[in-house]
């Protein structure tokens, strides 16, 4: 897959999430696969892959973003010989008024794809926090995941995504130099109220074996009560989404 191009609009979906499957939640044409990897209790729930299989992001989707096209030379592998055999999309509703009549909706990502292999492969790498904001605070939500496999990612995109209270959200690469000491390399940094879309990132240098990928995310408060890390419209979310390649090699499994 070399590009995501939107069907939708920020009138009627709050945002769509892609993921890349080896199973997918349910066999059903349509599901309720909850937020993220989270199901609900009902029997007509799942999570949008199956338990034990691959599972990634691999596109997201808010604020009317407008299509989005890979660097030259790299895409997504799915099918027949790699981790991704089904795309599972997940549209989330901030509103259900418009549906209330009975009427229905075809939110969705329209694919661009080429059959030609490709050596530089892309992935996605999430970062989210869980918490919660308390009342008429700026709270800063922070979170950091040291990169363990033996490979080295090329980061080329970001997106940020928070609900009403986010102001700020930026990632960083942290390595460790010789000395012990920490080098932070910004990779991106938005207001996600903005359209959130992928962004070229700040920082193109690689990221290798032993780096951390850092986010931190500001929120701030004019509500009355405690806001959670959640998956409704009335919760909040912090997450940095990276979107990165690799060269003569697989994503990363984590």
């Amino acid at each position: 897959m070399v590009g995501f191009q939107p069907n939708a609009s920020m009138d009627t979906a709050h945002h769509m999430l892609l993921y890349g499957c080896g199973e997918p939640g349910s066999s059903k044409p349509l599901w309720n696969c909850g937020e993220m990897t989270q199901a609900d209790s009902d029997e007509d729930s799942g999570s949008p892959c199956e338990g034990g299989s691959h599972s990634q992001i691999i596109y997201a989707w808010a604020r009317d973003a407008p299509r989005l096209d890979l660097p030259k030379d790299v895409g997504f592998k799915i099918g027949k010989n790699s981790p991704i055999k089904y795309l599972v999309l997940q549209v989330h509703y901030a509103h259900i008024e418009k549906f209330v009549d009975g009427s229905t909706d075809d939110s969705g990502v329209f694919i661009h794809y080429t059959t030609q292999p490709m050596n530089k492969l892309a992935g996605v790498l999430l970062l989210g926090t869980s918490g919660s904001i308390a009342p008429m605070k700026t709270e800063h939500m922070e979170t950091s995941c040291e990169i363990t496999e033996k490979k080295t990612i090329y980061p080329f995109a970001y997106r940020t995504h928070t609900h009403s209270l986010g102001k700020v959200v930026s990632g960083y690469r942290v390595r460790t130099e010789a000395n012990g000491e920490d080098t932070w390399s910004l990779l991106g940094k938005r207001d996600p109220l903005t359209p959130q879309m992928f962004y070229p990132v700040v920082n193109y240098e690689p990221i290798k074996q032993g780096d951390r990928v850092a986010a931190r995310c500001t929120m701030v408060s004019t509500r009355n009560r405690v806001t959670k890390i959640g998956a409704t419209n009335e919760d909040e979310m912090c997450n940095f989404y990276l979107m990165y390649y690799v060269d003569n090699d697989d994503p990363l499994e984590m």
